[in-house]
């Protein structure tokens, strides 16, 4: 038995210059973990027949499973599915099935008419086995060469995981695939050198089948334990036992031993104990209410925002003082403590944050320089209130204020309640 790699490729201009994020290979690489399928590299490969060509070959000397995404559309500059029908030595057919399920489209969902161009979503070279796409018109199609599995699936994000659907089960009828196991544990108020320098001896120690990452990111550091075997009860066992080590190690700075968002961590604090949250924003502008939304069932203990960027705003939506404003600035431990009490007032809600700073790149003071963020969080009873200096452009500014204050107010919960 050996552990099987895969290569991702995914094909397309708009991903080397810039234009389009590819999010593709990172939601391909999670699925096939799960699977048992260690993803070994990653390609960006443009709209060019060579390149694509040179990446193939490749990928055949070392790859057992090969996914590329993208070049599958109706249009000229999409390539992917001429150059594979040569590479693997096929011709042009239409399939049945895909002829089907273009007419469907558009017949009963689109209701347009069908081009000649659209038909052609439907030709296939006779050498694939093809993977019908049930969210769109450019089916799946799967090639062998030289032992290795080549799987081509549309750039679409929604209709490549839906033919991912098909993938895994397929992958595991063919391949004996081991178990990976990764544990988690999100660590803040710590940065990763200490943490290091922590565990050193720890890291020394552990058995050559299970690594150890470090991933910093946000102002917070997650330590990754990962280990693969084909026996299941062993594999989980020895992992086990070193997390169990690690975590107490590095217990005080645990903010969860699951592999979470902080957003999804104050989530479940506030689910289990029906408690409620809301958000008053000025320098984040709304950011720190999209991560909370961004976890399924937030309505549940979320119930709003105030985004108050103006001065106005400040003081008609959340009783923020003129004078106040006038004395300290927006940007000051007073205002946000006011912003917080509006808040409250405002929503009803068992625990509130409010965050007002200055992200750049302009409007700093020698006094206020770019990067200082009040953040004020609390209830009806009691405030906590924390100064931060980020050292950031102002898009990163944002994002790390977002989640420090979403960790401030989980600490603080966790204090005030005893959860």
């Amino acid at each position: 038995m050996k552990n099987i790699n895969a290569s991702i490729i995914t094909i397309g201009d708009e991903l080397l210059i810039g234009q389009v994020i590819d999010t593709n290979s990172a939601w391909i690489a999670q699925q096939l973990n799960r699977a048992g399928i260690a993803v070994t590299k990653r390609i960006a490969v443009g709209d060019d027949a060579d390149e694509i060509w040179k990446v193939l070959e490749s990928e055949n000397q070392h790859a057992d499973v090969v996914l590329i995404t993208g070049g599958l559309g109706p249009t000229s500059d999409d390539i992917t599915k001429q150059l594979l029908c040569k590479y693997f030595d096929g011709k042009m057919i239409v399939d049945k099935g895909a002829l089907e399920n273009v007419k469907f489209l558009f017949e009963k969902i689109y209701h347009k008419p069908i081009s000649e161009v659209n038909l052609k979503q439907a030709e296939v070279p006779d050498v694939c086995e093809v993977i019908q796409n049930k969210r769109g018109s450019a089916p799946g199609m799967v090639f062998q060469k030289n032992g290795t599995i080549f799987i081509s699936m549309p750039g679409v994000p929604y209709e490549m995981q839906g033919i991912m659907e098909d993938v895994i089960p397929m992958l595991e009828k063919r391949f004996e695939l081991p178990v990976i196991n990764h544990r988690t544990i999100l660590t803040a108020g710590i940065g990763e050198s200490a943490l290091a320098e922590m565990i050193k001896d720890f890291e020394a120690q552990l058995p050559s089948e299970i690594k150890l990452a470090y991933l910093p990111n946000y102002g917070m550091v997650r330590l990754r334990l990962t280990t693969s075997g084909f026996e299941k009860v062993n594999t989980e066992k020895v992992i086990n036992e070193q997390f169990e080590q690690l975590k107490e190690l590095v217990k005080n700075y645990i903010v969860t031993d699951k592999d979470q968002t902080m957003q999804e961590v104050l989530g479940n604090i506030l689910s289990k104990n029906k408690k409620t949250i809301s958000t008053a924003e000025s320098c984040t502008g709304g950011a720190i209410a999209s991560l909370i939304t961004s976890v399924p069932g937030s309505s549940a203990y979320y119930q709003g925002s105030i985004v108050s960027y103006s001065y106005e705003i400040k003081e008609s939506l959340l009783n923020v003082k003129k004078e106040t404003l006038e004395k300290y600035g927006a940007v000051s431990e007073e205002t946000v403590k006011e912003m917080l009490s509006g808040l409250l007032n405002q929503m009803k809600t068992d625990f509130g944050i409010a965050v007002s700073g200055i992200m750049g790149p302009d409007g700093g003071t020698a006094e206020k320089p770019v990067g200082t963020v009040w953040v004020a969080v609390g209830n009806k009873e009691k405030q906590f209130v924390q100064k931060l200096k980020q050292r950031f452009e102002r898009k990163k500014n944002i994002e790390v204020t977002s989640v420090m204050a979403l960790n401030i107010v989980r600490k603080f919960i966790l204090e005030e309640d005893k959860i």
